[in-house]
Protein backbone atom coordinates (compact mmCIF):
# COMPACT_ATOMS: atom_id res chain seq x y z
CA UNK A 1 0.00 0.00 0.00
CA UNK A 2 1.11 3.18 -0.87
CA UNK A 3 -0.37 5.54 2.16
CA UNK A 4 -1.52 9.14 1.65
CA UNK A 5 1.13 10.65 4.26
CA UNK A 6 3.72 9.15 6.58
CA UNK A 7 6.13 10.22 8.56
CA UNK A 8 10.20 10.37 7.44
CA UNK A 9 12.60 9.10 10.27
CA UNK A 10 16.33 8.55 10.04
CA UNK A 11 18.70 7.52 12.36
CA UNK A 12 19.38 10.95 13.50
CA UNK A 13 15.76 11.15 15.06
CA UNK A 14 16.39 7.96 17.01
CA UNK A 15 20.01 8.86 18.29
CA UNK A 16 17.75 12.33 19.55
CA UNK A 17 15.21 10.65 21.47
CA UNK A 18 17.44 7.53 22.76
CA UNK A 19 20.00 10.36 24.01
CA UNK A 20 16.75 12.49 26.29
CA UNK A 21 15.88 8.33 27.28
CA UNK A 22 19.83 8.78 28.46
CA UNK A 23 19.41 11.84 30.76
CA UNK A 24 17.81 13.21 33.70
CA UNK A 25 14.57 14.43 31.95
CA UNK A 26 12.22 12.53 30.26
CA UNK A 27 9.01 14.93 30.29
CA UNK A 28 9.20 18.55 31.67
CA UNK A 29 12.96 19.30 30.96
CA UNK A 30 15.32 21.42 28.88
CA UNK A 31 14.35 19.70 25.34
CA UNK A 32 11.14 21.46 25.12
CA UNK A 33 12.16 24.87 25.81
CA UNK A 34 14.85 24.49 23.17
CA UNK A 35 11.97 23.02 20.93
CA UNK A 36 9.63 25.57 21.61
CA UNK A 37 12.71 28.51 21.23
CA UNK A 38 13.91 26.36 17.77
CA UNK A 39 10.00 26.82 16.82
CA UNK A 40 9.38 30.35 17.31
CA UNK A 41 12.58 31.25 15.84
CA UNK A 42 12.19 29.52 12.69
CA UNK A 43 8.96 31.53 12.26
CA UNK A 44 10.17 34.26 13.61
CA UNK A 45 7.37 34.58 16.64
CA UNK A 46 7.74 35.77 19.90
CA UNK A 47 6.91 33.19 21.83
CA UNK A 48 6.39 29.06 21.38
CA UNK A 49 4.34 26.74 23.70
CA UNK A 50 4.72 22.90 23.04
CA UNK A 51 1.59 21.00 24.51
CA UNK A 52 0.51 17.46 23.53
CA UNK A 53 -1.54 17.49 20.68
CA UNK A 54 -2.47 20.29 17.97
CA UNK A 55 -6.11 19.81 19.74
CA UNK A 56 -4.98 21.18 22.98
CA UNK A 57 -3.72 23.73 21.20
CA UNK A 58 -6.49 25.12 19.39
CA UNK A 59 -8.42 24.40 22.73
CA UNK A 60 -5.79 26.59 25.38
CA UNK A 61 -5.59 29.52 22.11
CA UNK A 62 -9.52 29.35 22.19
CA UNK A 63 -9.60 30.05 25.95
CA UNK A 64 -6.74 32.49 26.27
CA UNK A 65 -8.78 34.78 23.69
CA UNK A 66 -11.29 34.66 26.19
CA UNK A 67 -14.11 32.42 24.24
CA UNK A 68 -16.62 31.42 26.55
CA UNK A 69 -20.15 30.38 26.62
CA UNK A 70 -22.16 33.78 25.33
CA UNK A 71 -19.40 33.55 22.46
CA UNK A 72 -19.22 32.13 19.10
CA UNK A 73 -16.07 30.91 17.10
CA UNK A 74 -16.52 30.49 12.92
CA UNK A 75 -14.11 28.31 11.15
CA UNK A 76 -13.75 26.63 7.65
CA UNK A 77 -16.07 23.74 7.20
CA UNK A 78 -13.36 22.21 4.75
CA UNK A 79 -11.18 20.88 8.07
CA UNK A 80 -10.53 18.49 10.80
CA UNK A 81 -12.97 18.24 13.48
CA UNK A 82 -10.97 19.75 16.38
CA UNK A 83 -11.15 23.53 14.47
CA UNK A 84 -14.60 23.43 15.83
CA UNK A 85 -14.64 21.32 18.88
CA UNK A 86 -12.37 23.53 20.21
CA UNK A 87 -15.00 26.14 20.25
CA UNK A 88 -17.54 23.81 22.19
CA UNK A 89 -15.23 22.50 24.55
CA UNK A 90 -15.47 26.47 25.72
CA UNK A 91 -18.85 26.72 25.64
CA UNK A 92 -19.05 28.84 22.43
CA UNK A 93 -21.13 28.41 19.79
CA UNK A 94 -19.91 27.58 15.97
CA UNK A 95 -20.69 28.91 13.02
CA UNK A 96 -18.92 28.22 9.37
CA UNK A 97 -17.78 30.26 6.93
CA UNK A 98 -18.15 27.97 2.99
CA UNK A 99 -14.76 27.94 0.96
CA UNK A 100 -13.30 29.47 -2.10
CA UNK A 101 -14.19 27.23 -4.60
CA UNK A 102 -10.47 27.88 -6.26
CA UNK A 103 -8.52 27.22 -2.91
CA UNK A 104 -10.62 25.41 -1.23
CA UNK A 105 -9.53 27.76 1.82
CA UNK A 106 -12.24 29.82 3.86
CA UNK A 107 -13.56 32.43 1.48
CA UNK A 108 -12.89 35.72 2.44
CA UNK A 109 -15.75 37.25 0.26
CA UNK A 110 -18.23 34.70 2.13
CA UNK A 111 -16.42 36.02 5.27
CA UNK A 112 -16.80 39.36 4.25
CA UNK A 113 -21.28 38.99 3.58
CA UNK A 114 -21.26 36.79 6.67
CA UNK A 115 -19.92 40.00 9.09
CA UNK A 116 -21.98 42.15 7.84
CA UNK A 117 -24.75 40.38 8.59
CA UNK A 118 -23.69 39.23 11.81
CA UNK A 119 -23.33 43.15 12.99
CA UNK A 120 -26.77 43.95 12.00
CA UNK A 121 -27.77 40.90 14.16
CA UNK A 122 -25.46 41.70 16.90
CA UNK A 123 -23.87 38.01 16.63
CA UNK A 124 -20.53 38.55 15.93
CA UNK A 125 -17.73 36.14 16.15
CA UNK A 126 -15.43 36.46 19.03
CA UNK A 127 -12.61 33.83 17.54
CA UNK A 128 -11.89 32.89 13.85
CA UNK A 129 -10.34 29.92 13.42
CA UNK A 130 -8.95 30.19 9.70
CA UNK A 131 -7.24 26.78 8.53
CA UNK A 132 -4.07 26.87 6.49
CA UNK A 133 -5.75 23.79 4.24
CA UNK A 134 -3.68 21.31 2.82
CA UNK A 135 -0.58 23.99 3.85
CA UNK A 136 -1.54 27.40 2.32
CA UNK A 137 -2.71 30.12 4.16
CA UNK A 138 -5.99 31.77 3.34
CA UNK A 139 -6.27 35.00 2.10
CA UNK A 140 -4.63 36.21 6.23
CA UNK A 141 -4.28 39.89 5.41
CA UNK A 142 -7.67 40.59 4.14
CA UNK A 143 -8.85 38.34 7.69
CA UNK A 144 -6.44 40.28 9.95
CA UNK A 145 -8.22 43.95 8.41
CA UNK A 146 -11.78 42.55 9.15
CA UNK A 147 -10.73 41.63 12.44
CA UNK A 148 -9.51 45.01 12.70
CA UNK A 149 -12.62 46.38 12.12
CA UNK A 150 -14.94 43.65 13.84
CA UNK A 151 -12.83 43.02 16.76
CA UNK A 152 -12.05 39.04 16.55
CA UNK A 153 -9.61 37.52 17.55
CA UNK A 154 -7.44 35.71 14.78
CA UNK A 155 -6.62 32.01 15.40
CA UNK A 156 -4.42 30.69 12.62
CA UNK A 157 -4.91 26.79 12.63
CA UNK A 158 -1.76 25.89 10.62
CA UNK A 159 -1.80 22.23 11.21
CA UNK A 160 -1.19 21.64 7.23
CA UNK A 161 1.46 24.71 7.06
CA UNK A 162 4.74 24.22 9.06
CA UNK A 163 7.13 25.84 7.08
CA UNK A 164 4.61 27.33 4.45
CA UNK A 165 5.09 30.80 3.88
CA UNK A 166 2.70 34.04 3.30
CA UNK A 167 3.66 37.24 2.12
CA UNK A 168 6.97 36.30 2.25
CA UNK A 169 7.00 35.80 5.90
CA UNK A 170 6.87 32.36 7.78
CA UNK A 171 3.51 31.46 8.40
CA UNK A 172 3.62 31.83 12.54
CA UNK A 173 5.03 34.85 12.42
CA UNK A 174 1.55 36.90 14.02
CA UNK A 175 1.91 39.71 11.25
CA UNK A 176 -1.91 38.43 10.40
CA UNK A 177 -2.98 36.28 13.53
CA UNK A 178 -3.05 36.75 17.37
CA UNK A 179 -1.83 32.96 17.72
CA UNK A 180 -1.24 30.06 15.49
CA UNK A 181 -1.64 26.48 15.95
CA UNK A 182 0.92 23.52 14.13
CA UNK A 183 0.35 20.10 13.93
CA UNK A 184 2.80 17.69 14.56
CA UNK A 185 1.32 14.21 14.07
CA UNK A 186 3.08 11.89 11.73
CA UNK A 187 1.47 12.50 8.83
CA UNK A 188 2.36 16.25 9.06
CA UNK A 189 5.05 17.97 7.51
CA UNK A 190 7.13 17.03 10.51
CA UNK A 191 6.52 15.36 13.61
CA UNK A 192 6.68 14.85 17.52
CA UNK A 193 4.59 11.52 16.89
CA UNK A 194 1.79 13.82 18.62
CA UNK A 195 2.54 17.34 19.32
CA UNK A 196 1.24 21.01 18.60
CA UNK A 197 2.15 23.87 19.45
CA UNK A 198 1.07 27.62 19.74
CA UNK A 199 3.25 30.71 18.15
CA UNK A 200 1.88 34.17 19.39
CA UNK A 201 3.76 37.63 19.93
CA UNK A 202 2.05 38.63 22.81
CA UNK A 203 3.46 38.16 26.51
CA UNK A 204 -0.03 38.04 27.90
CA UNK A 205 -1.37 35.37 25.73
CA UNK A 206 2.00 33.05 26.09
CA UNK A 207 1.85 33.56 29.70
CA UNK A 208 -1.66 31.96 30.19
CA UNK A 209 -1.18 29.33 27.42
CA UNK A 210 1.66 27.99 29.80
CA UNK A 211 -0.65 27.84 32.82
CA UNK A 212 -3.52 26.38 30.72
CA UNK A 213 -1.33 23.73 29.49
CA UNK A 214 -0.14 22.65 32.93
CA UNK A 215 -3.68 22.61 35.22
CA UNK A 216 -3.53 26.31 35.74
CA UNK A 217 -0.48 26.38 37.45
CA UNK A 218 2.05 29.10 38.58
CA UNK A 219 5.44 29.63 40.26
CA UNK A 220 5.94 33.12 38.89
CA UNK A 221 5.12 35.34 42.51
CA UNK A 222 3.49 38.14 40.70
CA UNK A 223 0.51 35.92 39.46
CA UNK A 224 -0.01 34.73 42.93
CA UNK A 225 -2.44 36.09 45.69
CA UNK A 226 0.09 36.25 48.56
CA UNK A 227 3.96 36.19 49.32
CA UNK A 228 5.41 32.40 48.58
CA UNK A 229 5.78 29.93 51.13
CA UNK A 230 9.22 28.90 49.29
CA UNK A 231 11.26 27.31 46.51
CA UNK A 232 8.69 24.54 46.33
CA UNK A 233 5.47 27.03 46.61
CA UNK A 234 3.32 27.04 43.23
CA UNK A 235 -0.15 28.39 42.85
CA UNK A 236 -3.53 26.98 40.93
CA UNK A 237 -4.54 30.65 39.64
CA UNK A 238 -7.13 29.13 37.34
CA UNK A 239 -8.44 25.62 35.51
CA UNK A 240 -6.23 24.23 33.77
CA UNK A 241 -5.56 20.96 31.89
CA UNK A 242 -2.12 18.25 31.27
CA UNK A 243 -2.00 19.35 28.03
CA UNK A 244 2.08 18.88 28.52
CA UNK A 245 4.23 17.49 25.65
CA UNK A 246 7.57 15.25 27.05
CA UNK A 247 11.25 16.34 26.60
CA UNK A 248 11.78 12.98 24.11
CA UNK A 249 9.37 13.89 21.43
CA UNK A 250 10.43 17.88 21.89
CA UNK A 251 14.17 16.36 21.32
CA UNK A 252 12.45 14.00 18.10
CA UNK A 253 10.46 17.52 17.25
CA UNK A 254 14.29 19.17 16.99
CA UNK A 255 15.96 16.90 15.62
CA UNK A 256 12.70 16.90 12.70
CA UNK A 257 13.19 20.45 12.41
CA UNK A 258 16.43 20.10 11.36
CA UNK A 259 15.50 18.61 8.50
CA UNK A 260 12.45 20.88 7.26
CA UNK A 261 13.67 22.20 3.97
CA UNK A 262 14.60 18.89 2.62
CA UNK A 263 11.05 17.61 3.67
CA UNK A 264 9.55 20.65 1.70
CA UNK A 265 11.69 20.64 -1.11
CA UNK A 266 10.97 17.09 -2.07
CA UNK A 267 7.13 17.48 -1.88
CA UNK A 268 7.50 20.90 -3.86
CA UNK A 269 9.12 17.98 -6.77
CA UNK A 270 5.98 15.56 -6.38
CA UNK A 271 3.34 18.55 -6.26
CA UNK A 272 4.94 20.04 -9.51
CA UNK A 273 5.28 16.16 -10.95
CA UNK A 274 1.07 16.11 -10.12
CA UNK A 275 0.56 19.14 -11.91
CA UNK A 276 2.07 18.56 -14.98
CA UNK A 277 1.23 15.15 -15.30
CA UNK A 278 -2.42 15.64 -13.99
CA UNK A 279 -3.07 18.53 -16.22
CA UNK A 280 -4.45 16.68 -19.40
CA UNK A 281 -7.18 14.64 -16.94
CA UNK A 282 -10.32 15.58 -16.17
CA UNK A 283 -9.78 16.67 -12.60
CA UNK A 284 -9.28 20.42 -10.89
CA UNK A 285 -5.89 21.26 -9.74
CA UNK A 286 -5.47 23.13 -6.77
CA UNK A 287 -4.58 26.35 -7.24
CA UNK A 288 -2.28 28.73 -4.86
CA UNK A 289 -3.72 31.51 -2.97
CA UNK A 290 -1.94 34.83 -3.76
CA UNK A 291 1.00 35.57 -1.54
CA UNK A 292 0.91 31.93 0.01
CA UNK A 293 3.50 29.09 -0.50
CA UNK A 294 2.12 25.83 0.61
CA UNK A 295 4.02 23.17 2.97
CA UNK A 296 2.06 20.57 0.75
CA UNK A 297 0.69 18.42 3.51
CA UNK A 298 -1.52 17.25 1.37
CA UNK A 299 -2.37 17.00 -2.53
CA UNK A 300 -5.91 16.88 -3.32
CA UNK A 301 -7.87 16.76 -6.33
CA UNK A 302 -11.14 17.67 -7.45
CA UNK A 303 -12.55 15.01 -10.10
CA UNK A 304 -14.74 16.20 -12.92
CA UNK A 305 -17.72 14.15 -12.03
CA UNK A 306 -19.44 15.76 -14.91
CA UNK A 307 -17.53 14.38 -17.29
CA UNK A 308 -17.24 10.97 -15.69
CA UNK A 309 -19.27 7.57 -16.08
CA UNK A 310 -17.33 6.59 -12.80
CA UNK A 311 -18.61 7.89 -9.71
CA UNK A 312 -16.37 9.62 -7.39
CA UNK A 313 -17.06 6.47 -5.05
CA UNK A 314 -15.99 4.30 -7.57
CA UNK A 315 -12.86 6.10 -8.13
CA UNK A 316 -11.82 5.86 -4.88
CA UNK A 317 -12.42 2.49 -4.37
CA UNK A 318 -10.66 1.80 -7.47
CA UNK A 319 -7.66 3.33 -6.47
CA UNK A 320 -7.45 1.42 -3.01
CA UNK A 321 -7.83 -2.06 -4.39
CA UNK A 322 -4.69 -1.01 -6.37
CA UNK A 323 -2.93 -0.60 -3.25
CA UNK A 324 -2.73 3.08 -3.38
CA UNK A 325 -4.15 4.58 0.10
CA UNK A 326 -6.22 7.65 -1.10
CA UNK A 327 -7.88 9.54 1.38
CA UNK A 328 -10.55 12.55 1.71
CA UNK A 329 -9.85 15.56 3.40
CA UNK A 330 -12.83 16.43 4.60
CA UNK A 331 -16.54 15.32 5.46
CA UNK A 332 -17.93 18.99 6.16
CA UNK A 333 -17.60 19.43 9.39
CA UNK A 334 -21.22 20.88 9.20
CA UNK A 335 -22.56 17.44 8.17
CA UNK A 336 -21.50 15.43 11.04
CA UNK A 337 -24.14 13.79 13.22
CA UNK A 338 -23.01 16.07 16.11
CA UNK A 339 -23.15 19.43 13.98
CA UNK A 340 -26.56 18.63 12.74
CA UNK A 341 -28.19 17.74 16.25
CA UNK A 342 -27.17 21.61 16.75
CA UNK A 343 -29.24 22.31 13.48
CA UNK A 344 -26.74 22.53 10.22
CA UNK A 345 -27.79 20.67 7.76
CA UNK A 346 -27.67 20.25 3.75
CA UNK A 347 -27.21 23.26 1.64
CA UNK A 348 -25.90 25.52 4.56
CA UNK A 349 -22.64 25.73 2.70
CA UNK A 350 -22.73 24.31 -0.88
CA UNK A 351 -19.20 24.69 -2.00
CA UNK A 352 -18.13 22.60 0.73
CA UNK A 353 -20.77 20.06 -0.18
CA UNK A 354 -19.77 20.67 -3.95
CA UNK A 355 -15.92 20.19 -2.85
CA UNK A 356 -16.92 16.80 -1.08
CA UNK A 357 -18.71 15.05 -3.46
CA UNK A 358 -15.16 15.18 -5.92
CA UNK A 359 -12.29 15.94 -3.71
CA UNK A 360 -9.92 13.29 -3.50
CA UNK A 361 -6.03 13.10 -1.42
CA UNK A 362 -3.63 11.32 -3.38
CA UNK A 363 -0.33 9.80 -1.96
CA UNK A 364 2.47 12.67 -0.68
CA UNK A 365 5.17 12.40 1.32
CA UNK A 366 9.08 13.19 0.98
CA UNK A 367 10.01 9.53 0.85
CA UNK A 368 7.68 9.11 -2.16
CA UNK A 369 9.34 7.91 -5.07
CA UNK A 370 8.70 9.17 -8.70
CA UNK A 371 8.12 5.45 -9.28
CA UNK A 372 5.53 5.32 -6.99
CA UNK A 373 3.99 8.79 -8.11
CA UNK A 374 4.17 7.36 -11.65
CA UNK A 375 2.37 4.60 -10.65
CA UNK A 376 -0.49 6.27 -8.82
CA UNK A 377 -0.98 8.96 -11.20
CA UNK A 378 -1.03 5.64 -14.18
CA UNK A 379 -3.76 3.73 -12.44
CA UNK A 380 -6.02 7.37 -11.80
CA UNK A 381 -5.78 7.83 -15.71
CA UNK A 382 -6.64 4.28 -16.22
CA UNK A 383 -9.45 4.92 -13.97
CA UNK A 384 -10.52 8.53 -15.21
CA UNK A 385 -9.81 7.78 -19.21
CA UNK A 386 -8.34 4.59 -20.50
CA UNK A 387 -10.84 2.12 -18.46
CA UNK A 388 -13.44 3.93 -19.40
CA UNK A 389 -12.54 4.22 -23.23
CA UNK A 390 -12.56 0.54 -23.06
CA UNK A 391 -15.49 -0.28 -21.42
CA UNK A 392 -14.02 -1.43 -18.50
Amino acid sequence: MIPYGRQSLDQADIDAVVEVLKSDWLTQGPTIERFEAAMAEHCEAGFGIAVCNATAALHIACLAAGLGEDDVLWTSPNTFLASANCGRYCGAAVDFVDIDPRTWNLDVNALTRKLEEAERDGLLPKVLVAVAFSGQSCDMRAIAQLSQRYGFVVIEDASHAVGARYAGRPVGCGEFADMTVFSFHPVKIITTAEGGLVLTNRPELADRLRRLRSHGITRDTAQMDEPSHGPWYYQQVELGFNYRITDMQAALGLSQLSKLDGFLARRRELVARYQALLADLPLTLSTAQADAESAWHLYVVRLQTERLSRSHREVFEGLRAAGIGVNLHYIPVHLQPYYRDLGFKVGDFPEAEAYYAQAISLPLYPAMTNEQQDFVIDRLRHLLVDGQASGL
